[in-house]
């Protein structure tokens, strides 16, 4: 069972997703939050899984929240997905660096909430590694100041050179299935050398490749 915690501060918002979430035998909603700082006392309360973490909230905003639950060693296996009203929000970013594992938009349709909930708790990048891709590559692009100077590839100097191009590819919004095609090896030969990259970099899941990717200038925007 996937445990998840909703954050968010309009109620009925988070009445909506409950009975969305607990109508799926496979979840169940353990708590509400109307500001970050109670999310993050219902994740270590309640054991949660998954955070559905709106970053607008009066109080502790989600992003002050999400830092505290992947900055906390108890609480490593929590993925948050940050909930955002409109498809580029400036703080995704900034979120996704802070150790969120991805972004879904509050007008998606149910069942894309309800996959974004599963691929979170398996630890991988929501929704599609292309979508997070492009927010990322959309700010840099525009010079996003709170960014490591791209480029700066010492980051990268643990990884093998089979464990960078993976990391391109991860980058550059493939799956493990394209990737595998594309280097002709298997899909778990290719999840070993994600897994490896990501302990190498310090990375929770996917979605923090894709943003080291392009921080070291591994990938550039536009590709």
């Amino acid at each position: 069972m996937i445990r998840v915690v909703l954050a968010d501060d309009h109620a009925l918002l988070r009445s909506a997703f409950r009975i969305l979430v607990d109508s799926e035998p496979d979840l169940t909603v353990v708590g509400e939050a109307s500001d970050g700082a109670e999310a993050v006392a219902l994740v270590r309360e309640q054991r949660a899984d998954v955070v559905l973490m709106d970053i607008r909230m009066p109080g502790t905003d989600g992003m002050t929240a999400t830092r505290a639950i992947t900055q906390d060693p108890g609480l490593a296996g929590v993925r948050v997905v940050i909930l955002t009203t409109f498809e580029v929000d400036e703080y995704v970013v900034e979120a996704l660096r802070a150790g969120a594992s991805g972004f879904l938009g509050k007008g998606a349709e149910p069942g894309e909430l309800l996959q974004a909930i599963r691929v979170a708790a398996k630890g991988e990048a929501l929704l599609s590694p292309a979508a997070t891709k492009g927010l990322i590559a959309r700010f840099l692009s525009q010079g996003d100041t709170t960014a490591p100077a791209v480029g700066d590839a010492s980051r990268l100097d643990g990884l093998t050179g089979r464990e960078r191009e993976v990391l391109a590819s991860v980058g550059a919004g493939l799956s493990n299935d394209e990737i595998a095609e594309e280097l002709k090896v298997s899909p778990l030969t290719v999840k070993t050398h994600v897994n490896r990259a990501m302990a190498k970099l310090g990375a929770r899941d996917r979605a923090q490749l894709v943003v080291v990717a392009y921080e070291t200038g591994l990938v550039r925007p536009g590709r």
